[in-house]
């Protein structure tokens, strides 16, 4: 099974057309009619009930990511992520493939820059079996010797097959290490070889009994399942675990602004075409900002037909791709440009095209029909992931570790409805155009001596 990490997204699906309401009229969307209790232990417990199909959806957000990861030792909640699916005092190793795809459901995990999260979709006849096996890996987990150095050796190849294999790998690699200054942000999220070698089983053991605990989690179930009966094994099976003394280390740095631009360049072997990416700071995910920066991203990068992939690809055929991206992390956000050059092209041009668009969309009126379309582009991503268990409990999810408040996952949709022109010139401007950026020209190594 594939376990991966989520980068500056925690999940990101394809939008299906649909058709926008009128510009001066908001689309009704039905709230998630979600519940929420805290066990004495301090476990969060979300739940929806929908007895649409015979399913259920369970999920465990632990508010641990790679922000975490203890100094020199990056990699460490993405470990976790792998660790977690060993043994356990009443579990064989791998077993939870076998609570799930052997019934016909799913089970995976991803690891982020503010969460480790797991999850599953099984027959709703197996909800009591997957809390049960949820509950076992938070107070039971084996965390020896040789679960630890077999996981290693799989983060690490993992790093090799992400990383190191793709042309472009090492680029996102370097965008991350070089945008922030202080905020532990900066070390990527899958982590490094070198500090995940100089770690060792009592660092490891370290990290598990610190943040892996009911009061550092948030339980989700979503789906066939009856309130009642939920609440009477969720307390079986959770509400016995020992909250412990210590209090949770929480990360409180303070990213400060930048004073400059830097421009960086990245060397790495087998790049077929030179890239450039771009970055800025952003306001985090709870700001009243965010709506507008995910509408500004749509229109500049939303699809084929958005102002930067016209311009670029097409118009001026300097680069064969492009991206445009705002996350909206828990503290300080991201902006970030990228850009694939066409053959023959050179990297100042294809600058100079992308912050020449960027520019367009401060300073130019932006049409109603163009807002419209990325605001339903947006739209429609939310509706369709509300189609499913999963998707419903990835949207309360998000909500509760971007925002702290699971009701933020509806005022979101409400606030990215209520976005005009005006806010999406305003956020270009303020964050964007009157802002530093950290620029890194990558190159393949046998070119770096190559002019722009």
């Amino acid at each position: 099974m594939q376990r991966h990490f989520l980068a500056a997204a925690l999940i990101a699906l394809t939008a299906a057309p649909v058709f926008a309401a009128p510009a001066d009229a908001a689309l009704t969307i039905p709230p998630l009619a979600y519940k929420e209790t805290r066990l004495p232990n301090g476990l969060q417990v979300l739940s929806i009930e929908d007895h649409a199909s015979p399913t259920v959806a369970v999920q465990v957000w632990y508010h641990v990511g790679s922000k975490d990861d203890p100094a020199q030792r990056s990699g460490f909640a993405h470990l976790f992520e792998h660790l977690m699916f060993k043994s356990t005092k009443n579990l064989a190793a791998e077993q939870f493939d076998r609570l799930t795809e052997d019934v016909g459901g799913s089970n995976n995990a991803s690891t982020g820059d503010d969460v480790t999260n797991y999850f599953e979709v099984i027959p709703s006849n197996y909800l009591q079996t997957l809390l049960w096996a949820e509950a076992e890996r938070l107070k039971n987990l084996t965390v020896d010797e040789p679960n630890f150095k077999s996981e290693r050796a799989v983060v690490e190849e993992e790093f090799r097959q992400r990383i190191l294999a793709p042309p472009y790998g090492r680029l996102e690699y370097a965008l991350q290490k070089n945008a922030y200054a202080v905020h532990p942000y900066k070390r990527p999220t899958i982590g490094s070889i070198e500090d995940l070698e100089a770690a060792s089983l009592d660092d490891v053991i370290a990290f598990h009994s610190t943040y892996y605990r009911p009061d550092n989690a948030t339980l989700i179930v979503v789906g066939d399942f009856e309130p009642a009966q939920l609440a009477q094994w969720v307390d079986l099976y959770f509400g016995k675990i020992a909250k412990p003394d210590a209090a949770i280390p929480r990360v409180d740095a303070i990213e400060p602004p930048r004073s400059e631009d830097r421009r960086i360049t990245e060397q790495a072997p087998n790049v077929p075409l030179p890239a450039l990416g771009m970055t800025w700071l952003a306001p985090p995910a709870k700001s009243p900002d965010a709506a507008a920066l995910r509408v500004a991203a749509a229109i500049l990068a939303g699809g084929d037909s958005s102002r930067l992939h016209q311009a670029l690809v097409y118009r001026q055929q300097v680069a064969q791709e492009v991206s445009f991206e705002f996350s909206d992390n828990a503290d300080v956000g991201l902006i970030t440009a990228t850009a694939v050059l066409a053959s023959g092209r050179k990297l100042g041009d294809a600058e100079k095209a992308v912050l020449a668009e960027i520019q367009r969309l401060q300073k130019t009126p932006i049409s109603d029909a163009e807002l419209d379309k990325a605001k339903t582009q947006l739209l429609t991503q939310a509706l369709v992931q509300r189609e499913t268990n999963e998707g419903k409990a990835f949207e309360l999810g998000s909500a509760v570790i971007l925002t702290g408040e699971p009701a933020n996952a509806d005022k979101a949709l409400a606030a990215l409805q209520a976005v005009t022109a005006a806010d999406v010139q305003r956020v270009i401007k303020e964050y964007v155009s009157d802002r530093h950026r950290v620029t890194v020209e990558y190159r393949a190594a046998a070119a770096a001596g190559a002019k722009k």
